[in-house]
């Protein structure tokens, strides 16, 4: 079994509130060393039965870029991670 994950972040251009509001609260929670600036975004995990063939990769990057992203204002990756089951984590 396999675990192919998708992350979804909106393009630097676009204003990213979420990710502003954690930026301004760090300082306030002794964190305001760590990070210049912060965006937020999702991640899709996807166990996948079957081998990972470029074909099914190909059918993934096409369901990120038509259900699970907005590519007006994401950009998405996909990935696949090695996964067996019952593996820990």
């Amino acid at each position: 079994m396999a675990r192919v994950v998708v992350d979804v972040m909106l393009k630097p251009e676009i204003l990213d509130p979420q990710g502003q509001a954690v930026q301004r609260a760090l300082p306030r929670l002794g964190f305001g060393d760590i990070a210049a600036d912060v965006r937020q975004g999702k991640r899709f995990e996807l166990e996948v039965a079957e081998p990972v063939t470029d074909d099914k990769l190909a059918r993934i990057h096409e369901l990120a870029e038509t259900f699970l992203a907005n590519t007006v204002i994401e950009n998405f990756t996909v990935r696949v991670e090695n996964a067996t089951h019952g593996a820990p984590a």
